[in-house]
C-alpha cells in the first residue's frame, strides 16, 4: 500500500505546484469572503499560498453572516471581493441574481452537522436517531447557528423527530459568533453546527455527527463575483483550494474534500 500512498502524495504535490505556478503569473491582492464552514481550512491554507506566490490574500469575511452582514447582502451592496466561498444553497441564489461569473463555480468540500458539549461535560449518545432525540429532550439549553445547519435544525430536524414543541423553547439561535463559543462559556448545554465550525473552538468536546438517517450534508462552493478586480488570481486561488495538494488540510478540519486524488 505504501507505494500507492506515495504516488498519491506525489500527484497531489505536483498538482499543487502547477496551481501555484499559475497563481504567480497573476500576482496581486485577492479579496476573499468565506463561509464559517470553510474558514478553518482556508486560514491554514492561506499562508501556504501566500508564501508560494506573490499574492496577498485579504480576508473580508469568515462567516456567511445574517441580515445586512451576510455575504449575499454585502455583494448586493456592491462590496468588492475576488473570491466567494459559501454553502451551495447561497451560491445558487447568488448565481441566480447574476452576482457570480458564469462557469466559475468549483465545489470544494462536503460539510456535515455535529454536536458538541462543554469540555468535561458528559457526552450524550447520539449514535442513533433515538439517542439524538433523547439528548435533545434531556438538554436544558441548546445553541444552534443562524446559517444552514441552524435552519435545518430549527425548521426541519426537530419536526421530523416530533419534538419541536419541547425543544425549540429552550433552543437559542446564535447570530454573531460560533456556537461552540457559547457552549464553552456554559451558556448552552449542547451546541449544534457544522463539524468544521465546532472543531477549532477551545473549551468544548466534540460529541459526534448527526446519525446518517437525519444528517444534512452541505456542499461548500467557491466562485468569482462578476465585480472582481483580480479574477485571474482569484481563479488560481480557487484551483489551489480544490487541488489534491490541499485535500489533507481540508479533511483535517472536519470536511470531506471533493478534489479528485488519484
Amino acid at each position: 500500500m505504501k507505494p500507492v500512498c506515495s504516488r498519491s502524495r506525489a500527484v497531489g504535490l505536483a498538482a499543487a505546484t502547477l496551481v501555484i505556478a499559475a497563481a504567480s503569473a497573476h500576482a496581486g491582492e485577492i479579496k476573499v469572503m468565506t463561509s464559517g464552514a470553510f474558514t478553518a481550512a482556508y486560514l491554514e491554507l492561506l499562508p501556504r499560498f501566500e508564501q508560494a506566490t506573490k499574492n496577498k490574500l485579504v480576508t473580508t469575511a469568515t462567516s456567511t453572516g445574517v441580515g445586512a452582514d451576510s455575504i449575499a447582502s454585502r455583494l448586493h451592496r456592491g462590496e468588492e471581493t475576488d473570491v466567494v466561498i459559501v454553502p451551495d444553497s447561497v451560491f445558487d441564489e447568488l448565481m441566480k441574481d447574476g452576482r457570480i461569473a458564469a462557469g466559475s463555480r468549483v465545489d470544494l468540500a462536503r460539510s456535515e452537522i455535529g454536536i458538541a458539549v462543554k469540555t468535561g461535560a458528559p457526552k450524550p449518545d447520539i449514535s442513533s436517531v433515538d439517542g439524538l432525540k433523547r439528548a435533545l429532550l434531556k438538554a436544558k439549553s441548546i445553541a444552534y447557528s443562524a446559517s444552514v445547519s441552524g435552519q435545518y435544525f430549527s425548521k426541519e430536524l426537530v419536526q421530523r423527530l416530533g419534538i419541536a414543541d419541547q425543544v425549540l423553547p429552550k433552543a437559542h439561535r446564535i447570530d454573531r459568533e460560533r456556537v461552540g463559543a457559547v457552549v464553552a462559556r456554559g451558556e448552552a448545554e449542547i451546541g449544534i453546527q457544522q463539524v468544521s465550525e465546532l472543531l477549532p473552538v477551545p473549551g468544548i468536546d466534540f460529541v459526534g455527527m448527526l446519525p446518517a438517517e437525519v444528517q444534512r450534508s452541505m456542499i461548500v462552493s467557491a466562485g468569482i463575483p462578476v465585480t472582481a478586480k483580480n479574477p485571474d488570481a482569484g481563479r488560481a486561488f480557487i484551483e489551489f483550494l480544490s487541488s489534491p495538494g490541499a485535500a489533507a488540510v481540508v479533511k483535517k478540519t472536519g470536511l470531506e474534500p471533493l478534489a479528485k486524488v488519484h
